[in-house]
């Protein structure tokens, strides 16, 4: 038997993603509405994600994911065209700061 999965309603619950507030960033408001090179410029900066591109890369995931079904296509793809540049930013600062052994 396969069960369908319709529209539940959620009642009381809430989750804990819907609590998340952050001080340690300073994101510019409306910055996930700008274009993929605008957004994975702004999340690689130090102003933004003081602890690497990495740290931007898991607040761009999470913003995806939080936004989940709302999301439409073309934004959908937009973003992960944002994650793409940013995670050739981080394969390119791995390869400056790797050390070689001598």
């Amino acid at each position: 038997m396969v069960r369908k999965r319709g529209k539940t309603k959620r009642t009381g619950r809430r989750r804990w993603s819907g609590q998340v507030k952050t001080v340690s960033t300073d994101l510019t408001p409306g910055l996930f509405k700008e274009s993929a090179s605008a957004i994975a410029r702004s999340l690689a900066s130090k102003k933004v994600s003081p602890k690497g591109p990495a740290s931007g890369m898991r607040m761009l995931n999470f913003y995806i994911n939080r936004a989940g079904r709302n999301l439409s296509a073309s934004r959908r793809a937009e973003l992960n065209r944002a994650k793409k540049l940013l995670s050739e930013r981080i394969r390119g600062e791995s390869r400056h700061t790797k050390k070689t052994r001598s």
